[in-house]
């Protein structure tokens, strides 16, 4: 039996894009969702988001209709989804926390069981889900990471990972059963937020002069980025293919140093060696045991951290030849300006 939902959402009136259908976005709080839902409205379409605890704050969050709602909750999926035509799945953990082993199974793979069961039962036209290259396999210095590459426990680079590629194992089941889908492969992900949180705390760690790098190397791309390629794919006839979407291959110590110079600060100085990044993610699993704070670093991070792991970026744009990223530098100078402005930054 399908229960009643508090929805919050302005008047049809002032969505022209109502009559193309609704759209349903998980996630929508994060990083990720939250410019989904900004690029959709400048577009007219009419959006509908789910939130679990409250409704966020950004903008253009009062041009969608709000409706509460867990991914781990059927009843509230039946609901938030009647009436949808396309759904944006991007509701997930991110963690590297081993002591949240269960929260990232059942919210990443779960969860999405969830999601494409009631797809499939309610006849949405076309899902796209947010994964991540960790769903690949990312550990591969050897050779460039592409769509064709699956994961396995020998590249596996973390607890987090599996649960993406189980997930997807849970789209792909769907795909056999009659639901049109396209998965999205990420490498880390550059956007103004919450920079207290996610790969947005990369900002605000090089705006306080942190003296760390490492010599890691991995894929970056802008925010605006991955939205653009998600809603570009939707309104395509592509389906049931995935894509990595990555920029650019950059090491970390030549990001920070690029995000310290935007913002007038001192670049990181010290580098982290193999031996280093050993002794302080033990130092950092010791404490977290007594404090029960969340790690600043894991096992799983510093291996990440000093890996050298390259992406081809090339399937996207054979599929969308009108698709372009945006340079590293302009997104980094376009994040700086927007955190300059959202804390008031000298």
């Amino acid at each position: 039996m399908s229960i009643n939902l508090k929805k919050y959402f302005f008047p049809l009136s002032e969505n022209p894009g109502t009559v193309n259908g609704t759209i349903l976005i998980t996630g929508a709080s994060g990083l990720v969702g939250s410019h989904l839902i900004k690029t959709l409205v400048q577009q007219g379409k009419y959006v509908r988001a789910l939130y679990h605890s409250s409704i966020p704050q950004f903008d253009y969050a009062n041009k969608v209709e709000w409706v509460h709602g867990d991914i781990l909750d059927v009843p509230s999926i039946e609901d938030a989804m009647s009436g949808v035509k396309q759904v944006y799945h991007c509701a997930a953990i991110v963690s590297f926390n081993p002591k949240q082993k269960e929260l990232l199974h059942k919210t990443n793979i779960d969860g999405t069981a969830n999601i494409v069961n009631v797809c499939l039962d309610n006849n949405v036209e076309k899902l796209v889900y947010a994964s991540s290259v960790s769903a690949l396999g990312r550990i591969r210095q050897s050779e460039r990471v592409s769509e064709k590459m699956q994961w396995s426990e020998e590249t596996n680079n973390s607890e987090y990972g599996k649960t993406k590629y189980f997930a997807e194992m849970e789209v792909w089941r769907a795909v056999g059963e009659g639901l049109k889908a396209v998965i999205v492969n990420p490498t880390i992900i550059l956007g103004s937020a919450d920079w207290n949180k996610g790969s947005s705390a990369i900002f605000k760690n090089v705006y306080n002069q942190f003296p760390w790098y490492t010599d890691g190397v991995t894929g970056f791309v802008d925010v605006e980025d991955v939205a653009k390629a998600m809603i570009m794919l939707m309104e395509s006839d592509i389906s049931t293919e995935r894509f990595i979407i990555s920029a650019e291959n950059i090491s970390y110590g030549e990001l920070f140093t690029l995000i310290a110079k935007t913002f007038g600060k001192n670049p990181p100085h010290k580098k982290v060696t193999p031996l280093m990044a050993e002794v302080i993610w033990r130092a950092e699993a010791f404490r977290s045991s007594f404090n029960g704070r969340q790690p600043l670093v894991t096992k799983e991070t510093a291996k990440t951290a000093q890996a050298k792991v390259r992406f081809d970026n090339s399937k996207l744009l054979k599929f969308l030849p009108q698709f372009q990223y945006t340079p590293l530098k302009q997104t980094i100078t376009r994040i700086c300006n927007e955190y300059k402005k959202m804390y008031n930054l000298s």
